[in-house]
């Protein structure tokens, strides 16, 4: 039986609630791991154990659960550090990206990347990320914004969000580059990443100026940027829509699905990424945003530049492989 505690010490004390509640989680640890030790000993098989640590493994794709510094969108410093090996044989090796115009960022972020959306998987805002931060350390590693569909996967989400994907809306763009992120957005949407080879490299159309109201509600500028190579790198013969509808459509490529898992692998075509002139759109001031004819010239306009940025890389470009 345990000493009553002096009666000179409060029972609400905080410093003792403190060490009472320390030591009830050690004894009911020791509990726990002494059950443990018991049901392995007797040799009973730990089913429950392993089907919790199988399940957890599984939908993490083995990564572990604590890393290293994870911001509130979940990007991990750590992986993002063990992937740039593989990153840079992509960009070096695989791709053979030829980048031009990333001298023309400004000196300080945050920026707003606008980009034209290149195939299904977000390989564009991998590379694009890569690119500005290798080229541009000071300006930091960008977000890239990921199609809701393709976001909430269980397989997908929790790689992409600590590669840096963060879903695609006005509220995740508008946090980051108030916490002083720079951001690569892709105005086109699943409209762009869904187009069949046949019209690949013709940007959609970009929406009711979001993108545009946002550069100027944070006072951020806009890079126009332009991707040739990631279309060809999953090229969409036609799309399947499967009944019941549990994807929006099922991709049918020269690889996938005939090829198994191995036609999941992309393409070693050629890729251009070609980098704007930023656009500041800080002298229309705030009250601009709720000009809806002039937030759609704007947004035309931007397209339009994005689109020759696009044919431009397209003309300086040999073949589709290089």
């Amino acid at each position: 039986m345990s000493e009553p505690p002096p009666s000179n010490v409060p029972q609400d004390d905080p410093e003792l609630v403190a060490v009472r509640e320390a030591l009830d989680d050690l004894r009911r640890e020791i509990q726990l791991r002494f059950r443990r030790s018991e049901r392995a000993s007797s040799g009973l098989p730990v089913v429950e154990d392993l089907f919790q640590e199988l399940r957890r493994r599984v939908a993490t794709l083995g990564m572990s659960e604590r890393s290293g510094e994870v911001d509130e969108f979940g990007m991990d410093e750590v992986v993002v550090r063990r992937a740039r090996g593989v990153l840079d044989f992509l960009f070096d090796r695989y791709w053979r990206v030829d980048l031009a115009g990333i001298g023309q960022l400004p000196a300080e972020g945050p920026v707003l990347l606008v980009a034209n959306r290149s195939g299904l998987l977000p390989y564009d805002g991998l590379m694009l990320a890569h690119c500005v931060e290798r080229f541009r350390g000071e300006l930091g590693r960008p977000r890239f914004t990921v199609a809701d569909w393709l976001i909430t996967l269980p397989f997908a989400q929790p790689y992409l969000a600590r590669l840096g994907g963060v879903r695609a809306c006005r509220e995740n763009v508008e946090r980051l580059l108030r916490a002083g992120h720079s951001v690569a957005v892709f105005p086109e949407g699943v409209k762009g990443a869904a187009k069949v080879f046949r019209q690949r490299y013709r940007l959609q159309r970009f929406g009711r100026g979001g993108v545009i109201r946002v550069a100027i509600e944070c006072g951020i500028p806009l890079v126009p940027v332009g991707i040739v190579g990631a279309e060809e790198a999953h090229p969409i013969l036609f799309k399947w829509i499967p009944p019941g509808r549990p994807l929006p459509f099922v991709p049918v490529t020269p690889t996938f699905p005939w090829l198994g898992p191995l036609g999941m692998l992309p393409l070693p075509s050629k890729w251009v990424i070609r980098v704007g002139s930023p656009v500041d759109l800080s002298d229309l001031g705030r009250d601009a945003a709720r000009d809806e004819l002039l937030m759609s010239r704007l947004t035309e306009d931007l397209r339009a530049e994005i689109q020759a940025l696009v044919d431009l890389g397209l003309s300086e470009r040999q073949s589709v492989w290089g």
